[in-house]
């Protein structure tokens, strides 16, 4: 994403007298340095007065400005400034996973929606007997025993070692071969869980998910009911927090993985995340196409425990550092072109400094800035409050 930038020609500018106007906003305070730009602009000369045209000003004078519009003051600031975009989000948790049943017979016990369930626990219990849940990502197929090789034994090595059944020394994680180790290690998960130990794992007694924990969000089976081979009994996600943002494809290439974004959430409150993966396919809604951006929150436990919950996703396209800002309602449209901002001294004088400007933060109002004389710690006007 690049930075927006207001066009030097912005119809900011009263044709008739040339005056002043603050952009994007309707015109309200009384400015005794519009009149006076436009004076010399009658005189031939061109952009701001070098006197101060507050100096002129009487006290009926500025009593009149006053009313017409209440101002206050905001700092000139020095630091990191990033140019942001808001999009709409939505929080929850990662993944959605079927949990496919493989064991005949009647269904003695479900978990309920919401319930996390950890590795080498049991998912749930057919005719009384547990269905144990294991990390991996190829699905239980076929019974394994000792001697078989392939990915689904390099999963269950993996899983044994993880869940501190077997060591590594004992048992190479790594490895995809079904030898003694792993049916000595095999066995004791099954005596932990209360399985008959037998040392050889069948598509009855459990079910790989790629999750170290698996957080129920649908229950699909009944207690009492029939366990049908191959149909899904629930499912569930990782207790892994995600925010999904649905992008503009027109967008999609000024968005990569490892963005920094700033994530509001429904209470008010913002927490630092960074978007883990950006979609190349994209779906078309009532109103444009879309692509998937997926957040990842640096700090899960910041974002509570609310599903679904909408949310706010300031994506930082660019950054700039030790540079002056200014709130972006402080500019002012000056006569010919370009801006300025009003800026008051400890004595109470008012001087405009003619700025340019530079990176935009959308998300946080503000603008870079540099003006001859523009220092960090000034103050400078902004529309009242």
């Amino acid at each position: 994403m690049t930075a927006t930038q207001i066009p030097a020609d912005a119809d900011a500018v009263d044709p008739p007298t040339g005056q002043e106007v603050r952009p994007r906003r309707p015109r309200r305070r009384v400015r005794a340095a519009a009149i006076v730009v436009a004076l010399v602009s009658v005189g031939g000369a061109a952009g701001i007065a070098a006197t101060d045209p507050f100096d002129a000003r009487t006290k009926d004078d500025a009593a009149i400005a006053g009313a017409a519009s209440a101002t206050s003051l905001a700092k000139v600031t020095r630091g990191r400034l990033s140019a942001r975009t808001r999009q709409n989000g939505t929080l929850g948790y990662a993944g959605d996973h079927p949990v496919v049943n493989n064991a005949s017979g009647t269904v003695t016990q479900l978990p309920a929606v919401g319930e996390a369930i950890d590795q080498g626990k049991a998912l749930y219990r057919v005719n009384g007997k547990p269905v144990v849940l294991l990390k991996g990502s190829v699905p239980l197929y076929r019974d394994l025993s000792r001697g078989m090789e392939g990915a689904d034994v390099e999963q269950l090595n993996a899983a044994l070692v993880a869940l501190g059944y077997a060591g590594k020394d004992e048992l190479d994680p790594t490895s995809d071969y079904f030898s003694r180790a792993t049916r000595r290690a095999l066995m004791e998960l099954q005596d932990a869980v209360g399985l008959k130990e037998t040392g050889q794992l069948t598509t009855a007694e459990a079910v790989f998910l790629p999750v170290d924990v698996l957080r129920v969000t649908k229950v699909d089976g009944m207690v009492g009911g029939a366990a049908g081979s191959g149909g899904v009994l629930m499912r569930g996600s990782s207790t892994e927090r995600r925010v999904a943002v649905a992008l503009n494809a027109s967008r999609q290439a000024s968005v990569k993985a490892g963005d920094k974004v700033l994530i509001t959430l429904p209470s008010g409150k913002s927490t630092e995340g960074v978007v883990s993966a950006v979609g190349k396919v994209a779906t078309k809604t009532d109103q444009s196409m879309t692509v998937e951006v997926l957040v990842q929150p640096l700090d899960a436990s910041a974002t509570g425990e609310l599903d679904q919950a909408p949310v706010q996703v300031a994506i930082v396209s660019e950054t700039v550092d030790d540079v002056l800002a200014v709130p972006v309602e402080s500019l002012l449209a000056r006569a010919g072109g370009g801006y300025a901002v009003e800026v008051v001294d400890e004595d109470g004088k008012h001087t405009l400094v003619a700025v340019t400007t530079g990176l935009f933060d959308d998300s946080a109002g503000t603008v870079q800035v540099t003006g001859e004389g523009l220092l960090a710690g000034q103050n400078v006007v902004v529309p009242g409050s």
